[in-house]
């Protein structure tokens, strides 16, 4: 008889299970100041009416970042300029903010981020004026996480700080914020605001109510890569007027774009902003009153920005 050897079999290699697969980050939604800021950037943005202005930037070799600048009003000859240096010491989350302008007012600005706790800014704002001796400062908190925005700011004053606060929750696209201001010294809760916004990737809704007197909204909307669109509409209880305009931003190419705006006042309002070359780029601006095109009254506008 033949004998019949066993042979061992190797158990089978288990098989690792795959790792789940990781979740889109959450992000936080913006601070209360910031909600509707792309369409009042297609608005406010590049628009420079009855003044030629100056603006040069730039970095020094330690890193500090100098920004210099001056408007010069066309109709009453009247100049204002400005000096800012700041300074960032990152190994600390610490920045330095000094900033001085022709009123002769000095302002100095201390922040310190993500140091104290993760998404928590903390920023110290105090003001000088030589010539009259009066001083003021305000410190301001900032706090961001997942799904949440709150801010929180008091004036350093001893006779009775007025304490500012606002909160902004997001739950998927929908936004909705709270805004107020209490005056310590009146007892007096002298601003109440409500905010409701969607947002997506293109598209941007906001809707404000401000101390139940003021009500409105804007809508933005990137309509092409090159085309940006915006619509802004405002209605106030107590004088019973209504504000409404129609903008927009489009990319001739990466160097050059024209805007554009028309409000129901009639104002039309006209920007092409062109990239001489690197650092340098030139805005022309023009509004025009549409109700006394033959009366004059119209306003032009010259920016030139420098950036080293």
């Amino acid at each position: 008889m033949c004998a019949i050897e066993e042979v061992e079999v190797a158990p089978a290699a288990e098989v690792e299970p795959s790792p789940p697969l990781p979740e889109a980050p959450s992000m936080a939604p913006p601070v209360y100041a910031d909600l509707g800021k792309q369409a009042r950037d297609v608005f406010g943005k590049g628009y420079h009416f009855g003044v030629l202005k100056l603006q040069c930037k730039g970095k020094t070799e330690t890193g500090i970042e100098i920004t210099a600048g001056g408007n010069n009003a066309i109709e009453s000859g009247m100049f204002t300029g400005n000096l800012e240096t700041k300074h960032k010491i990152p190994e600390y989350g610490l920045s330095f903010t000094e900033k001085w302008n022709t009123d002769n007012t000095l302002i100095t600005e201390i922040a310190s981020e993500d140091k104290v706790a993760k998404g928590l800014k903390f920023i110290l704002s105090t003001a000088f004026a030589p010539q009259t001796g009066k001083k003021s400062g305000v410190l301001k908190s900032i706090y961001k996480t997942d799904g949440l925005s709150v801010n929180l700011d008091s004036s350093l004053d001893l006779g009775g700080p007025v304490v500012n606060g606002a909160g902004v929750v997001s739950y998927k696209s929908w936004l909705v914020g709270y805004q107020m201001a209490f005056d310590t010294a009146k007892s007096k809760l002298t601003k109440n605001n409500f905010a409701v916004g969607f947002t997506s990737s293109d598209f941007t809704l906001h809707t404000y109510a401000n101390d139940g007197a003021e009500f409105g909204g804007s809508l933005y909307q990137t309509i092409k890569p090159e085309l940006e669109g915006a619509v802004d509409l405002a209605w106030s209880a107590g004088s019973n007027i209504t504000r409404f305009g129609i903008g927009c931003k489009y990319a001739l190419d990466k160097d050059a774009a024209i805007r554009a705006k028309v409000n129901n006042s009639s104002q039309v309002g006209l920007t092409y902003q062109q990239k001489v070359s690197d650092g340098i780029t030139l805005t022309l601006s023009t509004l025009i009153d549409g109700k006394n095109l033959n009366q004059g009254g119209h306003k032009v506008g010259l920016a030139l920005e420098l950036e080293a």
